[in-house]
């Protein structure tokens, strides 16, 4: 069944941020000095069992969905998550199944999450440079686990994996070609998202942000390329491939290129609310429902009531400064990024 909002988007993509705690205190989404070491991450109890977020999945396959992401917080965190990969691969029509995380636990998880039939993967990586690396993160002495947990990745199987790079002016973006150079003639592709205002502790201001354009001009100096038509509609990157052949870059654009429009995804957290947003402050409250042991049916028909009256589109109204911006949003480790 197609299910459709006011603005004639479908649900194609479900977003799952299956815990909300993380080792890192990365600075545009855990500050340190918000999340410090007796933050109260919920409890085991407050969030859903894997056997009712695969309720949910199966709910969502048929409304739509072709496509699962599995986040955070730090989704390695969770223990069973290789089982809930399983189970989505066995007991749904879920044609992709994609996996974010920070890269600190991928060493000893890569080959288990590949066996267990995640089709692709995602690392967030801002740096290089390990000093920065404590900053941005707030974690001493991560880059070379994080490097060899990629290594080890690609060696289990996954193609083409994407590393995310948020930057932020004056904080990293003089390491762009940097971090071109390093992932080139090698089976990962990165990809630069400007820095966005998720959630309300980030201290988000537009000064912070590296617009795309300025991205691909830089990196045209050095590495032609040419762009690449996407592959499916909704689909967030702009994506470029250098003339050398030597692989792709990409671009996630929501702050001076809002893809609203086109925009299918929905998104439900580890306690179980369903939000139509990345930059949403109201959501959709399943866990009572699956507390009560309500079926796939009813779980389905009552998303569907839900984003058949979606209207937002964050990012376009932010830019034509529409927006409420004192609005509280939920933030990213709960909605997963």
């Amino acid at each position: 069944m197609d299910t459709f909002d006011t603005l004639n988007r479908p649900l194609r993509d479900l977003r799952i941020s299956v815990i909300d705690a993380c080792n890192f205190r990365c600075s545009y989404c855990m500050p340190i000095d918000r999340y410090g070491e007796d933050y109260p991450f919920m409890k085991a109890t407050e969030i859903l069992s894997w056997e009712q977020l695969l309720i949910i999945v199966q709910a969502a396959t048929d409304l739509g969905v072709k496509k699962i992401r599995l986040t955070g917080g730090e989704p390695l965190l969770r223990k069973g998550i290789d089982g809930f990969i399983a189970s989505i691969k066995n007991h749904t029509a879920i044609e992709e199944i994609a996996l974010t995380t920070n890269g600190y636990y991928l060493e000893e998880n890569a080959l288990a999450l590949r066996q267990a039939g995640l089709d692709r993967l995602t690392v967030s990586l801002d740096t290089l440079d390990p000093d920065k690396a404590y900053f941005i993160n707030g974690k001493k002495d991560i880059l070379p686990k994080i490097l060899s947990g990629l290594e080890v990745a690609s060696q289990s199987g996954f193609k083409k994996i994407k590393i995310n790079t948020v930057l932020q002016k004056d904080v990293n973006d003089d390491e762009i070609l940097d971090l071109i150079e390093y992932f080139r003639n090698k089976p990962f592709i990165v990809r630069f998202i400007e820095f966005m205002d998720v959630g309300n502790r980030n201290q988000w201001e537009m000064a912070k942000v590296v617009p795309s354009n300025d991205i691909l001009a830089l990196v045209k100096q050095k590495y032609p390329f040419t762009p690449i038509a996407p592959q499916y509609t909704g689909e967030v990157a702009s994506r470029f491939a250098f003339n050398d052949g030597s692989g792709e870059f990409g671009l996630i654009s929501s702050v001076t290129q809002p893809f609203c429009q086109n925009c299918t995804r929905g998104r439900i957290t580890c306690d179980g609310t369903f939000y139509t947003c990345l930059f949403a402050s109201k959501g959709l409250a399943l866990k009572p429902l699956l507390d009560k042991k309500a079926s796939k049916e009813k779980i389905a028909e009552t998303i569907f009531d839900f984003w058949k009256t979606r209207t937002d589109k964050y990012s376009e109204d932010r830019n034509k400064n529409t927006r409420d911006h004192s609005t509280k949003k939920i933030e990213m480790n709960h909605i997963g990024g």
